[in-house]
Parts: structure tokens; C-alpha cells; sequence
């Protein structure tokens, strides 16, 4: 049976992400098919992130697969319906069954179907992917009823959502992701080129217990497992004997949730000589001097340490369960420890105010991250955000030509101020970086008018609505 895996990212579509060029491998497609290879199941996995759809679509025409497996996220869900209406417009390939998965397709799973979509995979996708296969192979469940974790189509019209799969329990059992299906050196020369050092992709858990408004849980819901610090060392050490990058980005949502678990990670990375430099994204709150030294001593350089706002206020509506000051004091413990710090801060979430605003960028000027981005919050659908606003959205959008991004909501102030606000934030921090560096530097002038600029920019929006 031939079988194609896919994940809909052309990256030279995209001007903002080849200014920023930061591409990932798509770990999940390696996993599945890893599993799916173990289980005596050959694939191909199709990398679409260095490719065109020109190519891709001559791929299929070359290679008619029976089952497409595509991955969807909220940023490739355009490119997807693309592929979809593209194969059913093909009479070569009028027998590929498509399979789509992901974080996008759990809460959007009729809309996907009417649009194409044969199954429809929310949840872990290993277990629910094989059956599927050998359900149209012949050789699994008769029918589709019989399947846990899919939705799909009935001969009326009418779609059928069958129950949740089980998560899986013993992540060791899974076998590593089958990284030899994609070229990535075509990832490290990206890195290399643009930022002067390549970086390879590691997973260790699945899930995060915490109960953030904004954060999506539609694939693994409010879980947390992990892999065992053993396993994830023998990873470690089987890339760098088969790999030449530099770095590691763990890609877990918070590393150092279990301290025992780091403990052992850190003493089998000494032990087993597999310290790497790697990057992670934690919490304030999961985060002490033992912690830090553990992380330094292991080859943890960089932190991400997640805030959002520096308003108590905004961080409450979040359920962030977390204080403003423990953030900031972690954030400089890390430099402390000779770790760089860094912090995302999203603006225009509901109820923010000029008032929250100032306490964000006073917190950024005071903690001074070494690294921080900006965004204007949007509501994912399925997430308790989303339920807060979605009587509040500003225009109903066509489903089929816009995503979650493009969703706006009326907040304390329309949208433009605060795109306004994130140019006056950077420009102020810029600023207060260049008077620590040099008082006397002719930039100083440069920072502060455009910070002005912006700030004039914000005040007309305000008085444009009394």
C-alpha cells in the first residue's frame, strides 16, 4: 500500500517566516511514521517545508498514493484545503482516502470533512493512523465505527464522531521518530546560514497539566506523560553519532514540571557524556537555584520563561497561576546562572487596559529578558478564550479562507492600537538597553522618537472612539 505523509508548510509562501527562518522538522509526521514502520507499514513522508506545491502536486501525480496522511495546524490549515481540493479534483487520484491530524482539526472536524476530508484523526495519532490503514488495506476494523479518535463522513451527508482513543501511557514503548524519511541537513544549512549554528528538534513529554485560557489541548487534552530521562538520553546520543548540529530545542510545553525527572536527565547527560547546548521553555513557578544549576550543568543556554503580561490583572483572566514577580526574579536568576533568558508577552487580551500596558513594558524593563516577543492575543476555537469572546467577534469570517489568526474581537481598545502598543514597547525597551549600554549613544534620540511616534499613534485610536 502506498502511503504518503505530508504537512502542508511551503516556507517560501511565506515572507514573515523567511525573514524570521526558523524551520522545524515536522517532528509529529516522524513519529507516526516510525510507528507505523515498526508496525510493518512503509511510508513516505513528504517534507514540503523546503518544496512548492508545484512539486508536491507532481509528487502525487508521479506516486499516486492510496492514503495521504496530512498534517494540520492553525498556520497550514489554508495550504490544506488546498491539497484537499486539489487531489479530489484529479481522476488519478480518485481512490486516495485523506487523512488529516493535528491540533486544527479536533474543533473544525465537520467543516474539514465537508471539504474533503475521508477520516479525521484528533487525539494521538500513532494507534488511530494504523488502524485506518488496515481498516482500508482489508486486513483491521471492518468499519469505521469500530475506530476510537476519528470522525468522518456518512453515505447521507451527515458526519460521525466516534469517541476518544485512550492515551497512550508508556511513551518509552513508542519508537523514536523516524528522522531518516526527511533531509534534514536542509534544516541545519538553514539554521546555520541565518543564525550561525543548526538545531535539531526533541519531544520528552506529551501534554501539560496547567490550564492557561488562551492554550489549545485538542490533541492531547489536559495530560501530562512523560518518556523516561533514559530514553530520551539514548536519543540524544543515537542523533549526535548520526547527525552534525549544535543545539537542541526541546519542544515540551514545560520542561521542568518533575524536578525528580530532571535530576536523573542531568546526572545520565553527565554521566553518559551527552551534554549538548539546549533551549527550553519552562515556568516561573517550576523554576529555583537547584533547578537552574541542574539546567546549566546538563547544557541548558537558554529559557524561555512564559509570561504573557506584566499586569497581575491579565495574568489572573489568563489563569496563568503565576505572579508577575516570580517571573521577572526567575528570568534574572537564570543570567545569574549563566543561562539566557527570554519571555513572550501577548497584548490586547480582553480587559487590558493603558494601565496593564505600562505594568507590561515596566516588567520588561525591569526583568530585562534577554530575548522577548510580541503578539496580539487571538482566540483558538476550543479554548476557554475562544468561548469568552466569540459573542464579541468584530466580522464573521469565511471559513474556508481564514484561520483563528484572523479572528478579531472587540477589546477595551480596536485591534490597531494595540499593534501600535507592541512598536511603542519595542522601542521603549530598545531604548532603555541602549542608555544602560551607552548613556551618550546617538541611537538613544532615534529609539525614543519612534517610541513617541507610536505612542502619538495609540492616543489618536483612543481619541478617535470619544
Amino acid at each position: 500500500m502506498n502511503i504518503l505523509l505530508t504537512h502542508a508548510y511551503f516556507l517560501h509562501e511565506d515572507e514573515k517566516e523567511l525573514a524570521i527562518m526558523k524551520p522545524y522538522p515536522p517532528l509529529g509526521l516522524q513519529c507516526i511514521s516510525a510507528y507505523l514502520e515498526e508496525k510493518g507499514y512503509d511510508n513516505t513522508v513528504y517534507d514540503t517545508t523546503f518544496s512548492s506545491f508545484e512539486a508536491f502536486t507532481k509528487h502525487l501525480q508521479e506516486n499516486p498514493p492510496q492514503i495521504i496522511g496530512i498534517y494540520t495546524n492553525l498556520m497550514t490549515k489554508l495550504n490544506v484545503l488546498r491539497m484537499m481540493r486539489w487531489i479530489k479534483d484529479q481522476p488519478s487520484l480518485a481512490d486516495c482516502k485523506i487523512i488529516l491530524g493535528g491540533p486544527e482539526v479536533r474543533h473544525h472536524r465537520e467543516a474539514f470533512v465537508q471539504h474533503g476530508a475521508d477520516a479525521i484523526v484528533f487525539g494521538e495519532g500513532e494507534e488511530t493512523m494504523l488502524e485506518l490503514i488496515q481498516h482500508f488495506e482489508g486486513t483491521g476494523p471492518a468499519t469505521l465505527s469500530e475506530i476510537q479518535g476519528i470522525a468522518y463522513p456518512l453515505v447521507d451527508g451527515s458526519i460521525m464522531v466516534n469517541v476518544d482513543r485512550p492515551l497512550i501511557k508508556d511513551l518509552d514503548q513508542l519508537p523514536l521518530p523516524n528522522r531518516k524519511k526527511l533531509d534534514q541537513t536542509l534544516y541545519f544549512k538553514a539554521w546555520k546560514e541565518r543564525h550561525g549554528y543548526s538545531t535539531i528538534t526533541i519531544n520528552t513529554m506529551r501534554g501539560c497539566p496547567y490550564a492557561c485560557k488562551w492554550c489549545s489541548r485538542a490533541v492531547y487534552g489536559k495530560s501530562y506523560r512523560r518518556r523516561s530521562p533514559e530514553n530520551v538520553v539514548n536519543e540524544i546520543l543515537e542523533l549526535k553519532a548520526n547527525y552534525d548540529f549544535d543545539k537542541i530545542w526541546f519542544v515540551d510545553d514545560v520542561f521542568t514540571i518533575n524536578h525528580k525527572w530532571l535530576r536523573e536527565f542531568c546526572r545520565l547527560m553527565v554521566e553518559k557524556r551527552a551534554v549538548t547546548p539546549y533551549e527550553i521553555i519552562s515556568r516561573a513557578d517550576r523554576m529555583n537555584d537547584e533547578i537552574l544549576k541542574i539546567l546549566k550543568e546538563s547544557g541548558c543556554f537558554r529559557i524561555w520563561i512564559g509570561a504573557e503580561s506584566g499586569s497581575q490583572t491579565i495574568l489572573d483572566a489568563m489563569t496563568r497561576m503565576v505572579k508577575v514577580e516570580q517571573v521577572a526574579a526567575m528570568i534574572k536568576a537564570s543570567q545569574e546562572h549563566g543561562i539566557e533568558a527570554g519571555t513572550f508577552i501577548m497584548l490586547g487580551y480582553p480587559g487590558e487596559t493603558e494601565k496593564d500596558l505600562k505594568a507590561t513594558l515596566n516588567y520588561l524593563i525591569d526583568a530585562d529578558p534577554d530575548h522577548y516577543t510580541l503578539t496580539v492575543a487571538y482566540p483558538i476555537k476550543g479554548t476557554p478564550l475562544y468561548e469568552e469572546v466569540e459573542n464579541l467577534f468584530v466580522e464573521d469570517l469565511d471559513w474556508d479562507s481564514s484561520t483563528d489568526r484572523d479572528i478579531d474581537f472587540k477589546r477595551t481598545y480596536p485591534r490597531r492600537y494595540y499593534d501600535h502598543a507592541i512598536h511603542w514597547i519595542h522601542h521603549e525597551i530598545n531604548f532603555h538597553r541602549i542608555l544602560r549600554a551607552n548613556p551618550l549613544h546617538y541611537r538613544l534620540i532615534t529609539s525614543k522618537m519612534r517610541s513617541w511616534k507610536a505612542r502619538l499613534n495609540m492616543m489618536a485610536v483612543r481619541l478617535m472612539l470619544s
